[in-house]
């Protein structure tokens, strides 16, 4: 499996590009966000996803970040996401944003992708709530970061830490980005973990 590039952008097109190394030239599906680091004739880095299907073939998909690269594969794993819908999803919006839509269960921002119907918002949002759920659990009981004091927040921010520490993020963090999205605002639930996602 191919699972990282680093060469020479040949050229640019619509949706993909084509990546130089040692001589061979690889045609990689790339994220808005990985198309925004990207210069024909400079050098790019590229974490990459390889598909194999008798149906297409082979297929690299490319990103800019490891974080971006692991969020396509969240997506993938739900039953009608396949990934050139994984890839306009992220071409849409970045990975907070993402993050923050399912997070909130904004449905209206998720099926706002075009060729992502509402029924599938809906999974996405509820197949990756649930994976959510058991990675903070399993966060919670590693606690703070060693040498990084939490933030104090009320018990009822409780939800919005464990929809962060889900994401990745550890209590520490989690904690602190809620009470500065507080200090800036944020009411609700869901506008409290927006804007942390936001500000992390």
């Amino acid at each position: 499996m191919i699972g990282y590039l680093k060469g020479k952008v040949l050229k640019i097109y619509a949706d993909y590009a084509i990546v130089v190394i040692g001589g061979v030239g690889y045609e990689v599906y790339c994220s808005g966000s990985a198309f925004s680091k990207m210069t024909e004739g400079a050098e790019v880095e590229l974490y990459t996803y390889m598909q194999v299907s008798e149906a297409s073939g082979i297929s690299l998909y490319g990103f800019s970040s490891d974080e971006e690269k692991s969020t396509f594969l969240k997506l993938i794993s739900i039953s009608g996401v396949g990934p050139k819908m994984g890839i306009a999803v992220l071409t849409y919006m970045s990975v907070n944003d993402f993050a923050a839509a399912v997070a909130t269960g904004d449905i209206k921002r998720l099926s706002s992708v075009k060729g992502l119907g509402k029924k599938t918002a809906e999974r996405i949002i509820l197949e990756l709530k649930d994976k959510m759920a058991l990675t903070a659990d399993i966060s919670a009981k590693g606690g703070a970061v060693q040498g990084m004091p939490a933030a104090k927040v009320s018990s009822g921010d409780e939800d919005a830490v464990v929809a962060l520490m889900s994401w990745g993020y550890s209590r520490a963090e989690s904690e602190r980005a809620i009470a500065r999205a507080k200090a800036d605002g944020a009411k609700t639930l869901e506008e409290i973990i927006f804007a942390a996602i936001k500000g992390m």
